[in-house]
């Protein structure tokens, strides 16, 4: 299964470590660092040109993470997941 991350990027769900609200995470100085190491390090992808709401943390292969940047909301992202789940199981 494949999850829709905005305009015309998607990751695959199995590789999704985890999925965070930009604006309540990039409080902590640690996330903050994080995120300025990922992008200084090439690992970041920005989806669209549209406002920032989350980023989205993948295993895309082994030891190299990706963070995509969407301007899709973090409750949109889990709901896709989980209709995705619904829908697999049918």
């Amino acid at each position: 299964m494949y999850l829709h991350l905005g305009v015309d990027s998607v990751v695959r769900c199995r590789d999704i470590i985890g999925i965070f609200d930009l604006d309540n995470t990039t409080v902590s100085k640690i996330t903050r660092e994080t995120l300025n190491k990922s992008e200084k390090n090439g690992e970041t992808v920005t989806v669209g040109f549209d406002i920032p709401k989350s980023f989205v943390v993948c295993a895309e292969k082994r030891g190299e993470n990706k963070v995509y940047i969407s301007p899709v909301t973090p409750a949109t992202l889990t709901r896709r997941i989980k209709q995705k789940k619904i829908g697999a199981a049918d």
